[in-house]
Parts: C-alpha cells; structure tokens; sequence
C-alpha cells in the first residue's frame, strides 16, 4: 500500500529470568544514579516570554484543532500516533512562549472554523487560506505562504496545465478547501464553453484524496503547493506537476471573533518564534522555503 496505516505496538514476551536480571540491571543504575551528577534529568520548560491569554478552555493548556492528514503541515505520525508536521511544531512553540502546552486534536475541516466558534478549541491551526469569508467567523495570525497546484500521474499524460484543462476529467479535492471552491468555479466556465463539467471527487481526507490518484480513479488532484511538493518528494517518480503554483495567498492561525486576549497572545509569540530563530529554522526542518513569511 502507498499510504502506511498507523501500526501497532509490537510487544514483546519476557522470561522471569529475563524481568529479574533487568530488575537487577535497574537497581544498579538507580544506585549509581544516586552518587552521581543530575546530567541525564529532563531540562526545564522554556520560561514564558508572552503573557497567555485569559479565556483558555483548560488551565495551562493550548486546544488546538487540526485536519491532521495534509502532509507536510499536518499528518499523524504513523510510528507514534501522534500529530506532527510543520503546523504542529510551530503552534507547539507559540505554546511554549507564552507557558503552555499545546494539545493538538483531529478534527474535520470542513467543519473546523465552526468547531473553533463553538469553544471546542482556542485556535486552529490547519493549513487555512486567509479569505474575506472566513474573516468574517474567525480573526487570524498569518504565518505562512502558500498557492495551488495540481498533482497528476508521472509524465503528465493528459497534458494537464491548469484548472481549464480539467474538463470532462475527475478531479480529487478536499472538502471545504478554497481549492474546492476553484474547481467549482472552473467547472461551469466549462460549461458555459460547451464542455463537460469537471467531475469532483470530494474527500474529507486529503491522504485519501492523494489516494484516488494513485489508483487512477483521478488524474489529478487539487491542493496547497507545499502538499504538491510533499508527495513529489515523498514518491518520487509516481507523481508530477500540472503546470504551475497559482493563486498564491496567507494561511493564518484561526482565533475565535473579537477574542483579543487569545488573538493578542499567539500574535505576540509568533512575533517571538520569528524573532528568536525558531520559525526559519522549523521551515527549513520541513522544506519549506518558498512558502516562509517574509
């Protein structure tokens, strides 16, 4: 299978003989541990630089709510289980400034900006494109550019360019990204030009939208450049590009309306994850150079 599946722990069986010699094994290192230097203990917390805000839902806690399968900003870690990505890392470093720690959770996001409204979470952060449409349900910090690019089969065998050149063609997309709303629109300017509509199909999952593409039941799938650029590098030879990135625009840390306590705050410590060195050098660790705020 392309895509791996979280995995299961191993577990492995031991002797009585084998958990009495590691016993024996731990109360040596427990003693040498007690004459000895404290160099192994765990660091101390970064001390906040950034007042936190005063409305968070848990005590010391940053709620954050993630679509985690739009790889590299946001994906499970199939060995830990747990979220990972550019996204993560930052909102987990904007957490830190400001003296918490950030609990990252899975939702839809189609249905993310509402969730965040209803308090399920303090911010989201998820690969959002700032438009005049989700300005009006949610204020945000911008961290981060990115534009639209097709990804097809190797070679190119439909001659894909752009979005003009999909009618008539399935076409996978996430559900309620801007991306989906640009194959809408381009849809019926093929219709208007006496072609067939562009047959979408929409997935809540972006791992599965990439799916369709490889089992050829899509020829191209429609998405943020830096997720293009993602699986080029990750299956190299499987995939190419459709023409060019397009439709460049800021994705932002979505905060709930008119909370400027919140809003406040994580502007603060992405102003001091910036200053500090911290956001170059995640944006290097991830690849993402052409997509770092200037």
């Amino acid at each position: 299978m392309l895509f791996p599946f979280r995995s299961y722990d191993n577990r492995r069986r031991f002797s009585l003989s084998s958990l009495a010699f590691a016993g024996m094994v731990i109360s040596l290192l427990l003693l040498s541990a007690c004459g000895g230097s404290s160099g192994g203990s765990t660091p101390p917390a970064t001390k906040a630089t950034v007042k936190a805000p005063n409305d968070l839902i848990k005590p010391g806690v940053l709620l954050v709510g993630s679509d985690t399968t739009y790889a590299p900003q946001e994906f499970i870690d199939t060995t830990s289980g747990n979220p990972t990505g550019f996204d993560v890392d930052l909102i987990k470093a904007i957490a830190q400034k400001m003296g918490l720690t950030a609990d990252v959770e899975t939702t839809k996001f189609d249905s993310i900006i509402d969730s965040l409204d209803a308090k399920r979470f303090d911010v989201v952060i998820s690969a959002i494109t700032i438009t005049s449409d989700r300005q009006k349900k949610a204020d945000f910090v911008p961290y981060f550019n990115a534009g639209e690019s097709l990804l097809v089969q190797t070679g190119n065998p439909k001659h894909i360019t752009n979005v003009s050149s999909l009618c008539g063609l399935n076409v996978g997309v996430q559900n309620g990204t801007v991306e989906q709303t640009d194959l809408q629109t381009a849809s019926q300017a093929c219709q208007k030009a006496g072609k067939q509509p562009i047959n979408m199909q929409v997935l809540q999952d972006q791992t599965a939208v990439i799916q369709l593409l490889t089992t050829g039941r899509v020829v191209a799938t429609y998405q943020d450049s830096p997720v293009t650029d993602y699986y080029l590098k990750l299956y190299p030879g499987r995939f190419s590009i459709g023409g060019s990135v397009v439709n460049a625009a800021q994705e932002g840390i979505a905060v709930r309306k008119g909370d400027s306590s919140m809003l406040n705050a994580i502007q603060a410590a992405f102003n001091a994850v910036r200053s500090d060195g911290t956001y170059h050098s995640l944006i290097l660790k991830w690849g993402l150079s052409n997509e770092e705020l200037k």
